[in-house]
């Protein structure tokens, strides 16, 4: 499973606080402490910062690949920040994200088919939020055809059908797996993503909910996450249920993560 390591995000107390200081040592260890913990991608946010945005996250991208071997998945909706960052960043970013908003689709598409990238496609369109696994199914096949057609590679592209809180529909838990399962399914190549914490708003005993709503996703073919690989528990379930989904080869990340000490929660 892809992990891209969600806590340097400007909507954080303390990562705001570091961004306005310029404060680079607390960004680096933030990082350092993600990857060694297992983040494949490093998430950089500053969309708190209106009017700075490009300027941090220019600055977020460069501060964490000093410290850190490996890619940062640039988050921003603003097309002039992605490819600010794009231009200082090493190796394979991920964007997050595009979607089949016209206007967003538009304004990001000659980024990312003007890039060797990894892209999130979000499963969103002008008629709004998906309600149903179907929903999320049309709209992912229309994205992800688009951008096939304009030359990205099938296995760069990241959907992400939309995780909503069952706190306000009991359904939208039930239709977002579905829709794992189809997407997996039915577009061959593709890979699965979501930050799926938002299933838990507006509930007692979150991370609960979080970590079984995890291993759900997993057994329907979820291979990517936006999570806080410091949270052990997380990822030891997902280590198990990787495992138990038949894809882990002999469950060697699973026994590897056992020797680490990573199963000791």
């Amino acid at each position: 499973m892809i992990i891209v390591g969600e806590l340097i995000n400007s909507s954080r107390k303390a990562i705001s606080q570091a961004i306005k200081s310029q404060d680079v040592q607390a960004i680096q260890q933030v990082a350092k402490d993600q990857r060694e913990a297992g983040a494949d991608y490093i998430d950089v946010n500053a969309g708190t910062f209106v009017g700075q945005e490009s300027e941090y996250v220019n600055w977020m991208v460069q501060s964490v690949q000093e410290v850190v071997d490996g890619p940062c998945c640039i988050d921003s909706p603003d097309p002039k920040a992605i490819e600010k960052a794009l231009a200082v960043h090493q190796g394979t970013a991920m964007i997050n994200s595009i979607s089949l908003e016209k206007e967003r689709f538009e304004a990001l598409l000659p980024i990312v088919t003007g890039h060797e990238c990894r892209v999130v496609a979000l499963c969103m369109s002008d008629s709004g939020m998906p309600e149903t696994a179907e929903d999320r199914f049309s709209i992912a096949q229309d994205l992800v055809n688009k951008l096939v057609q304009k030359g990205v590679k099938v296995e760069n592209i990241y959907v992400d059908p939309l995780v909503q809180p069952v706190s306000t529909n009991d359904s939208y838990g039930r239709e977002f797996l579905k829709a794992i399962h189809m997407i997996m399914t039915q577009i061959p190549g593709v890979h699965t993503i979501c930050g799926l914490s938002n299933i838990s708003y507006g509930l007692p005993k979150r991370a609960l909910l979080n970590r079984t709503f995890m291993s759900m996703a997993i057994a329907q073919g979820l291979d990517g996450a936006i999570v806080n690989p410091l949270d052990k528990q997380m990822m030891a379930v997902i280590a198990s249920s990787e495992a138990l989904a038949g894809r882990d080869e002999f469950c060697m990340n699973y026994l590897n993560t056992y020797r680490a000490g990573g199963l000791d929660i």
